[in-house]
């Protein structure tokens, strides 16, 4: 794995979270606060155009190494696996391959995802996935599978009724400010499946979890929005609304009295007066969990550092996905979590790579060229023999009226269904033209796909890459997981 700067060293003359400056939820405790910016990680772009100029010059690029994914499926220590990347490469796919591959295999495993199409619903024969692991019927194989979706909301309330008495779990449930907060609020999604995953690892009834991150703006967020959230549940706004409270109800409010007036003042102005009024009664009921969030947080941020975690980073043989890959890569070796490698999902192929783009392009245009020479002919149909009136060729030595019998006008009998289309050679050479024009399409995308891949192989050839060939239609069954699961398993750097 490359190295990166250590985030430690990057933030080390920052001021601490309570001191003037410091990131107003405390993110930069963290060290999250020196990634929000890229350029602070990976210069990407400049990185890019350096590979693209050493590529240009003549340069191969290195073999990138094998990722053995039985291998990894195999090994009893390795007990958590995340499937990461940016949306659209295939990560739901690839994480319930993974699961049933694992299962049959003889792992007792469990699937995480958090796609709200449910599509991994449906290829497992399962009705509906919810916040309870549901066994997968159809396995084939020693093991078991099991799968769920999750329930951002209901994992949330799982966790205020786990920590607090019945009244107050009852007055957080119903206040209006928790309910917009466990169902959307900024990072309440990443937080859960963090959340959810140490619950999953702490019941110790699978000896494999293998999590489908979320589908993100960018993949970076499923580490930094947990960190967050956890930082503004236990930061100083959060604080801030705590402090009448703590000091003692209407007491406690005299004596701020100056500071909270013109502080509520200006917040129930801007925010509304009922809302600042939910968010305080939502602080005071949540006031003995907020350091909970931060230290499960924390608890579940190791987890996915310790040993027995691996990361697979998901891309597209597309610039844009793998340069994303390139850039959680770099991330991932920075924050010091186990990377196994990449999945390279969706790559073309073909079984003619003998003839290039060129020669296919270069056959294609003789065969029309001289299709139009045939036309020029006079004949009507490219590539057609003239033919008479009665369905002979032009020129035969027998009379059109006389039969070889002799009869003079003896009738043509010969039935027009078995006689040769006169367009049937202009047909094929058409049709052998148009595939030779696909096969050059296919071979340019290759190629293409081909030299984004040694692009991000320049950046990081150390990283371990399995290349997935792309399917030739959905998958919508537990035998097109097999399927992928099997690609997975024989798949290559050398694909």
């Amino acid at each position: 794995m490359s190295k990166a700067e250590d985030p430690a060293g990057a933030g080390a003359d920052e001021p601490e979270a309570d001191e003037p400056g410091a990131d107003e939820f405390g993110a930069d405790e963290y060290g999250a606060g020196e990634f929000d910016d890229p350029a602070a990680v990976d210069d990407t772009g400049e990185a890019w155009e350096a590979a693209d100029e050493a590529l240009a010059s003549g340069a191969l690029a290195p073999a990138a190494p094998a990722l053995d994914v039985d291998e990894l499926l195999d090994d009893r220590d390795t007990r958590i696996i995340v499937c990461c990347g940016s949306g659209g490469v295939g990560k739901t796919t690839t994480a319930a391959a993974l699961g049933v591959r694992a299962a049959e295999r003889g792992r007792k495993v469990v699937v995480l995802t958090i796609d709200p199409a449910r599509r991994l619903a449906q290829s497992m024969g399962i009705d509906s996935l919810d916040n309870t692991p549901r066994q997968v019927k159809g396995v084939e194989g020693p093991g078991q599978l099991h799968a769920m979706m999750l329930d951002m909301k209901r994992t949330f309330d799982e966790i205020v009724e786990a920590h607090a008495d019945k009244a107050r779990a009852r007055a957080i449930l119903e206040n209006p400010f928790y309910q917009s907060l466990s169902a959307g609020f900024a990072g309440t999604q990443e937080y859960m499946a963090m959340e959810k995953l140490g619950q999953l690892r702490a019941r110790d009834e699978w000896d494999l979890i293998v999590v489908d991150t979320p589908p993100s703006r960018s993949a970076l967020d499923f580490l930094d929005a947990p960190k967050r959230l956890g930082s503004f549940l236990d930061g100083k706004f959060i604080r801030l609304l705590m402090a009448p409270a703590k000091v003692g109800g209407r007491a406690g409010m005299k004596f701020l009295n100056v500071g909270m007036s013109m502080m509520t003042g200006t917040l129930g102005k801007l925010l509304g007066g009922q809302f600042l009024s939910d968010v305080q009664t939502f602080v005071a009921a949540m006031d003995t969990m907020f350091g909970g969030f931060r230290t499960r947080a924390d608890a579940t941020y190791r987890l996915l550092q310790a040993p027995g975690t691996a990361f697979l980073v998901v891309a597209a043989p597309e610039r844009d996905a793998l340069r994303e890959a390139a850039y959680f890569v770099r991330r991932l070796a920075a924050e010091r979590m186990p990377l196994a490698g990449l999945v390279l999902n969706r790559v073309h192929d073909s079984g003619a790579r003998g003839l290039s783009a060129d020669r296919a392009g270069a056959a294609a245009e003789n065969l029309e060229e001289a299709g139009i020479v045939d036309q020029a002919g006079g004949h009507g149909v490219r590539g057609a023999t003239p033919r008479s009136a009665a369905g002979r060729p032009s020129g035969n030595p027998e009379s059109p009226e006389t039969d070889p019998s002799g009869s003079p006008d003896a009738t043509d009998t010969t039935d027009s269904s078995d006689l040769p289309l006169s367009g049937s050679v202009t047909s094929v050479e058409q049709l052998t033209a148009g595939l030779l024009r696909l096969h050059a399409e296919r071979m340019q995308v290759i190629a293409r796909e081909q030299r984004t891949r040694d692009r991000f192989t320049v950046l990081h050839p150390e990283v371990a890459v399995v290349v997935v060939p792309a399917l030739p239609g959905d998958v919508h069954d537990l035998a097109g997981l097999r399927s992928v699961g099997d690609r997975l398993s024989t798949g290559g750097a050398s694909a």
